[in-house]
């Protein structure tokens, strides 16, 4: 329970360095554009040429953005993740609970792209089932050694 909650934790620091760095190079550079592409199990094949698979990252290098069937979240852009209604919290856990398991941090990584801050306890609902598929993962990786 431990590691879980001190991956959450990093997980979450990650992603608020990213979403720093990301806003300081959005300011610095023109807007980029927006693409809508189909998510399979396929496309987020690990090639495994990295050390950490780009497809499951927050942190990945592509810049386009993957709609998760979650375009009516784009009226959020630039909203404070505290001013949220309850409402408009159950809409991003709707969507959140449609993905599969290893599509939850492209989803987050999506948002980020497209400057949607989820609600709080959207977001850590997210890092935790982050953490508990790559731990999961992990531990299967182990097994199979």
């Amino acid at each position: 329970m431990t590691y879980l909650l001190i991956a959450v934790l990093c997980l979450t620091a990650l992603l608020l360095v990213w979403i720093v760095r990301t806003n300081k190079q959005a300011s610095q550079q023109p807007s980029t554009s927006v693409e809508s592409q189909p998510t399979s199990r396929e496309s987020m094949a690990c090639c495994g040429a990295h050390e950490v698979c780009e497809a499951e990252t927050l942190l990945a290098l592509a810049d386009k953005v993957v709609y998760y069937a979650d375009e009516e979240l784009d009226r959020f852009r630039g909203q404070d993740p505290f001013a949220y209604t309850e409402t408009d919290i159950e809409e991003f856990r709707d969507v959140l609970l449609t993905l599969r398991d290893y599509e939850v941090a492209g989803w987050m990584r999506s948002l980020a792209l497209r400057r949607i801050e989820p609600p709080l306890p959207v977001r850590e609902e997210a890092l935790t089932m982050v953490g508990e598929f790559r731990a999961l993962r992990r531990h299967n990786e182990q097994q199979n050694k």
